[in-house]
């Protein structure tokens, strides 16, 4: 729904977000939001236990032994390059709104691929999100 309604607007004549500076922010935040997500699949399949009276190099060792956080680091990498891109091309002040997308991916894909639980406060907040961020993007016009 707010992923639609921005490209919508990148795509009307005279908006100052281009299409391809929005499709470079939506790369950054879905990027980003993976990233998050693939380091709560890895902290899943860790559990506590590494944390628990380890040194920090022992518990390092146990986060780098798990392929979920290497592909996360490299996720958020990837996000943080393709987002100074979308910088050169987007004011912050429309890009930065922009990735309350991100918590709107990471609390469906939470929902629906890690089993957590979603209230209806939840829903609305994410309701809430998607108009704020098409706001701040009307705003620029």
């Amino acid at each position: 729904m707010c992923a639609h309604e921005l490209l919508v607007f990148a795509l009307s004549s005279g908006n100052i977000l281009s299409i391809l500076s929005f499709i470079l922010i939506l790369i950054g935040v879905i990027l980003n939001a993976l990233a998050q997500l693939l380091l709560k699949l890895g902290a899943n399949k860790l559990g506590p236990e590494p944390f628990n009276g380890r040194s920090i190099f022992d518990s390092a060792l146990a986060v780098l032994s798990q392929w979920p956080y290497w592909l996360g680091f490299s996720f958020y990498g990837i996000s943080l390059i393709v987002w100074i891109i979308a910088l050169t091309r987007v004011p912050v002040t429309i890009a930065y709104p922009m990735l309350s997308i991100g918590y709107v991916l990471n609390a469906l894909v939470a929902r629906y691929w890690l089993g957590e639980s979603l209230a209806l406060s939840g829903w609305a907040g994410i309701t809430f999100i998607c108009i704020g961020v098409t706001l701040i993007a009307r705003s620029h016009t």
